[in-house]
């Protein structure tokens, strides 16, 4: 798992936030995460305990007015400042309740969903690797020679977990679960590359083929 001192990347504090890049952006510009958690050095960067509070700033929002979610966060602040060296299981021990008047808020929700989201990009980070041997360095599952963009983006599409198992028989559920956590982490820049090869070990479950109209068609309809 990722160090509570870890400085993520703007889109691995959103997957571990549970929250968009935009919202992440919008922490930043608006300090509402307080500067202490955000590096501007080399890209936007935020303090992966930092994550925690992120989330319940966003998913608090029905309930709490952002008076009372932005003393939550200061308060919180000093506290995470004190344990940022201790490992996340430490962290989790601490006492997290804020009491704010007549409100009790406990962040302790947070923290465990904020570790636990952190337990899965760790393991996404272990599961992809790449090599100029394989497929010219494109991302892979380790093992396989199966691109994790690909696999993401058959998640993005809507396809089941049986129907991509079939193309890709040697992954597994928690694969497929963890390519898609990688590639939202660390999103490809520029348009996608398109391919009309079929992944090595894939088989083919549907082949619809559309016949092109051309403009000697088009100009002969008019």
């Amino acid at each position: 798992m990722p160090a509570v001192a870890e400085m993520l990347k703007a889109s691995e504090a959103a997957v571990v936030s549970r929250v968009s890049l935009r919202d992440i952006n919008r922490v930043i510009d608006e300090h509402i995460l307080p500067d202490a958690f955000v590096s501007l050095d080399n890209g936007r960067h935020v303090l992966a305990g930092a994550c925690s509070l992120i989330a319940f700033y966003f998913e608090s929002a029905r309930r709490l007015t952002s008076e009372e979610r932005l003393f939550a966060i200061r308060t919180a602040e000093a506290r995470l400042t004190k344990a940022r060296t201790l490992p996340w299981a430490a962290l989790l021990r601490e006492d997290w309740t804020v009491h704010h008047e007549f409100l009790t808020i406990d962040l302790m929700p947070f923290m465990r969903g904020a570790s636990e989201r952190l337990d899965d990009l760790a393991a996404a980070r272990e599961i992809v690797t790449a090599s100029p041997d394989v497929l010219g360095g494109t991302p892979v599952i380790r093992g396989t020679r199966v691109p994790v963009y690909d696999v993401a983006a058959s998640v993005a599409a809507g396809h089941s977990v049986e129907r991509i198992l079939e193309a890709w028989p040697s992954l597994d559920a928690e694969n497929i679960k963890l390519a898609s956590i990688y590639a939202e982490a660390n999103p490809l820049r520029g348009r996608p590359r398109v391919s009309g090869d079929i992944p090595e070990g894939s088989v083919i479950i549907t082949d619809r083929r559309v016949p092109v109209v051309g403009r000697r068609d088009e100009v002969s309809d008019r």
